[in-house]
């Protein structure tokens, strides 16, 4: 086992983290011991990390155990992507501090915009998620993973694409998701494992090519896409004004008679950039 400390320019809110990671079955979250287990893949391998958090908001620290033997610079390097640990939280808030959404950033001050520890993971959430509760769609992604992933050191896996190509659309159905979700699962995993889709060079593509590589896939729509870019890939540019929640949200910040209308909500959000990705994480933060 490997471990190190890490600090972190404030401010950072690693309380927030651990609320908004277990509102997930799936995640393990110990509140009382400020620590959270991470699942990461590193070249195909499980990768099991501890984190725990020994400083303040305004002073944090973390000390990272890596439970399983791998490159520590690649694992902090990831935990560094996954985790917001950068210089662009301070500047990010400086940012918004001359706008019309400062209350809000006071409000959530350091809360960090946390991906999916797994670009695979992302998309399979997303998929299973669609016109769904938030009640239902946690229930059936938990019986989906622990059904076909892994779980290793006290931590579930997502499946991998390998294992979802071995099962049958019926599989699936018999967990609860509908015929097409089914389907867009393993159709997904068959185009990763044959090379069709190669969801690592997406890093390197900008935002409008990565959504116009992956709507092209059946199963794969621009909020789909776009919510890839922003909790996959941690673009810090995005604002699905499209959304429900964030026009509910605008409505109430701004105590506006009326739902936004798009042009309304694409007007708003030029002010917020280039961070608009921070935006709609506390403006959904407000309706929460």
């Amino acid at each position: 086992m490997l471990r190190t400390k890490i600090v972190v320019p404030p401010p950072y809110d690693f309380g927030a983290v651990m609320d908004r990671l277990s509102l997930d079955s799936l995640n393990r979250v110990e509140i009382e011991q400020n620590t959270i287990f991470v699942p990461i893949v590193v070249d195909g391998r499980n990768i099991s990390v501890k984190i725990e958090s020994t400083g303040t908001i305004d002073s944090p620290a973390f000390e990272v155990d890596i439970l399983d033997e791998a490159d520590e610079a690649t694992v902090l390097e990831e935990l560094k992507r996954l985790f917001q640990w950068n210089e662009l939280l301070p500047t990010i808030h400086d940012h918004f501090a001359s706008t019309n959404l400062r209350s809000l950033f006071q409000e959530h001050r350091g809360t960090p915009l946390v991906l999916e520890f797994d670009f695979f993971r992302c998309l399979l959430k997303s998929i299973i998620h669609q016109q769904l509760s938030l009640k239902v769609a946690h229930r059936l992604t938990d019986r989906f993973v622990k059904t076909y992933g892994v779980e290793h050191n006290g931590v579930w896996f997502y499946p991998s694409p390998d294992r979802l190509c071995s099962l049958n659309y019926e599989e699936l159905k018999e967990l609860g998701l509908s015929t097409r979700k089914s389907e867009y699962i393993i159709d997904i995993s068959k185009a990763i494992v044959s090379g069709e889709l190669d969801l690592s060079s997406l890093r390197n593509q900008s935002d409008e090519e990565v959504i116009q590589t992956l709507v092209k896939i059946r199963g794969i729509g621009p909020w789909t896409a776009q919510n890839f870019l922003m909790f996959a890939l941690g673009r810090l540019n995005m604002f699905p004004k499209a959304d429900i929640g964030l026009q509910n949200a605008i409505r109430n910040l701004f105590s506006l008679s009326a739902k936004p209308t798009l042009d309304e909500m694409e007007s708003l959000s030029k002010e917020w950039q280039p961070y608009a990705s921070y935006a709609s994480l506390y403006l959904w933060r407000s309706i929460e």
